[in-house]
Parts: structure tokens; sequence; C-alpha cells
């Protein structure tokens, strides 16, 4: 079963701790230190749409680009309850396409950490660059080797709510820097039963040179890297890190 099919229709109960007011934020604060200010924005791996619909109350024109159907219907319905107007693509980040170019793309919630290969890494970078206006930005985060190897580790998590509970076993293999983990899924019934669905979910550790180095092929500019939700420099403990990168002024180029 693909990542997410099962888990879409509580992903958001699960994810109900996570501050996404601050991310969004933090990601306004990255735009106004690099002085552009988008209208049309376009984030990769929206999910179900926490992030967009927020920026979309904002004022944002928003695109919300995922490669689940399923957590793009509940993105799509909470739209719909909102009555925001968002453009929600079913696309595959590594060969998405667009009807134009926008001010900024954004990738958050570790998604780019699902691009494996570098291949497929560097396919998206050449896209995002395509579609960014002449000094537009990227802004992506990624969980760091540290927090694949320290806290994720071998370890195994659950949570449990009243209607659904989850069983995450984690691996990390430090020699391909794959995270993988497995995701037992139980969802309650109207009958009071419960259905079991299993998900497995690969991530994998890029170093920043690494991706340094994707940026630099794609054409882009890497402007700066953080500790996640500051503006200070990436540390050897960072557990998540904030990448920019500037689509090359044409005369820059």
């Amino acid at each position: 079963m693909g990542a997410y099919e099962s888990f879409a229709s509580v992903y958001d109960l699960f994810m109900s701790d996570v501050d996404y007011d601050r991310w969004v934020e933090y990601v306004e604060e990255i735009w106004k230190k690099f002085n552009i200010k988008p209208e049309l924005v376009c984030e990769l791996g929206c999910g179900t749409g926490s992030i967009t619909l927020r920026m979309a109350k904002k004022g944002y024109d928003m695109i919300g680009i995922d490669n689940s159907a399923d957590m793009l219907s509940e993105a799509r319905e909470k739209s719909g309850d909102e009555n925001l107007d968002v453009l929600f693509l079913l696309q595959d980040m590594r060969e998405f396409e667009l009807y134009g170019t926008v001010s900024s793309v954004i990738c958050l919630c570790d998604s780019m950490n699902y691009i494996t290969e570098d291949e497929d890494m560097q396919d998206v970078f050449n896209l995002v660059n395509n579609y960014l206006d002449p000094g537009g930005l990227f802004v992506f985060d990624l969980n760091t080797e540290y927090k694949f190897r320290e806290i994720y580790a071998d370890n195994t998590f659950s949570q449990t709510d009243d209607d659904a509970v989850y069983l995450w076993e984690n691996y990390y293999d430090e020699d391909e820097k794959i995270n993988e983990y497995y995701l037992n899924l139980f969802v309650k019934n109207g009958n009071g039963t419960y259905n079991r669905t299993i998900e497995e979910h690969y991530e994998r550790a890029y170093s920043l040179d690494e991706i340094k180095g994707f940026i630099e092929k794609s054409g882009m500019k890497f402007e700066a890297a953080y500790d996640a939700f500051t503006f200070e420099p990436v540390k050897p403990d960072s557990e998540r890190i904030y990448v920019v990168a500037r689509e090359v002024l044409k005369k820059e180029k």
C-alpha cells in the first residue's frame, strides 16, 4: 500500500499538535528576509492542505500538489468547508507541471526526504527552477541524519485516540542513509470494530553539501540553510533544517 493511503483519513487527527500557524509564519519571515512578496505560491507535497489553506486565508493564491489522491480528497473537502479557492493537483513532485510560473515554491513536513534517488531529487530541483519567477524562492525543509540516527533510530512509537491507533516501527540504515518505518494503523468502524492497515514509508537523509549540489546543478542559487524556525546556522544536532534557494535572474546567469 502506498504511503498515506489509509493514514489520510486520520492524518490531521494525529498531527493536531503541530503548530502549523508557526510554520506558515516562519516561511513568511523567510520571504521577508529575502525581500520577496509572493502572490502565487505552489506547495509541493501539500498533503491534507493544512499549510496550503492557512496561506490561502492570508491572501496568497495557492496551488497544492500531492501524489496521494486520498490526502488531496481531505484537502479539497477542507477547502470547500472554508470556502477557499485553491487549485489542488494530483501530481508527482518529480514530474509536476504548472500552467505558468509562480513567485515561490515551498515544500514542508519533510516531503523532500521522501525523494530517495539522486536523479529524482535533481528532477525536482530542475522543475522548481523552471516554474519559478525570475528571482523567486524555493523554501523547503528536511529531516536531518541526526534525527534519523539519534531520535528515530530503531525505536517504536505509538499514539492512540478514541477513533484510531497507530504503531510506528522505525529502522535507520546508516550505510544507505534510508529511514524506513512501518505504520500499523487501526481505524474504528461505526460498529465499534477496527480496520487494520499497514503502510511502509521511506525517507532519505541528505547532507547539506548534497543539497547544495542539486541546487547548483539546477541553475538556482543556494541562499541559506537554517536550524528550523530560527535564523541560526545548521547545527550538528539540528533535527530539521530549512533551505532557501533562489531562481537566478537572467542577467546573473
